[in-house]
C-alpha cells in the first residue's frame, strides 16, 4: 500500500516522527484495555488519526505525547462506545499526607504485578501507566489526559496506593 504525503510533510517525516513510538502506544492500549485485539484497533486508527492530522503536527514538539494524548483520547471514546466505563470518584486534591509505607516483597512475579495493574481503576491506571511505566511527567500526563496536574498527583497516589494494597495482598497469599 502507497501513502500520500500530508498536506505539508512527507512520508519518511510521519514515518520517522511517529512509528518509532509503535510499540509503546500497543503496549500502553494493551495494559489499559485488557486485550491485545482491541489495543491492535486502536493504535492502527491512531496511526490513522496520526497521519491524517499529521500536517498540523508543530516539527520540534513531543511527537510522543501527542501521540499519548491521541491514543488516551481512542481508548475513552472506544469504552464509552462500550459503554463499560466505570466512575471514580475523584476530587481532584493535591496529594495529601505522605506515609512512608513498609516496601513491596521482592517475592511478586511480573505477573502479579501486571494483574494489580490490570485490576486498577481505568482513571488510576491511565496515570500510573503513563507515570511509571511511560516515565511522563506530571505537566504532560496533565496535557495528555486534559486534566489538571493536581489530579494527576492525586490519581497517582491513589492508583499508587491501591497498587500496593494489592501487592501486599498477594505476596502474602502466597505464604
Amino acid at each position: 500500500m502507497t501513502m500520500a504525503p500530508s498536506k505539508d510533510g512527507k512520508v519518511e517525516d510521519f514515518e520517522s516522527a511517529a512509528l518509532p513510538y509503535l510499540n509503546e502506544l500497543f503496549r500502553t492500549a494493551a495494559r489499559l484495555t485488557g486485550s491485545r485485539i482491541e489495543a491492535q484497533d486502536i493504535v492502527q486508527n491512531v496511526c490513522l488519526q496520526a497521519w491524517r492530522s499529521f500536517h498540523r503536527f508543530q516539527p520540534g514538539t513531543d511527537c510522543r505525547a501527542w501521540l499519548f494524548k491521541m491514543l488516551l483520547n481512542e481508548i475513552r471514546h472506544h469504552r464509552r462506545k462500550r459503554s463499560t466505563s466505570r466512575e471514580v470518584e475523584d476530587s481532584g486534591d493535591v496529594l495529601g499526607s505522605v506515609v512512608c509505607e513498609e516496601p513491596v516483597p521482592e517475592t511478586l512475579t511480573d505477573e502479579d504485578v501486571l494483574a494489580s495493574v490490570d485490576a486498577l481503576p481505568p482513571e488510576f491506571r491511565e496515570v500510573v501507566l503513563l507515570a511509571d511505566v511511560e516515565d511522563f511527567a506530571y505537566k504532560q500526563i496533565a496535557d495528555i489526559l486534559s486534566i489538571p496536574v493536581g489530579t494527576v498527583m492525586s490519581r497517582l497516589n491513589r492508583g499508587r496506593r491501591q497498587l500496593r494494597k494489592k501487592l501486599k495482598g498477594m505476596s502474602r497469599d502466597a505464604f
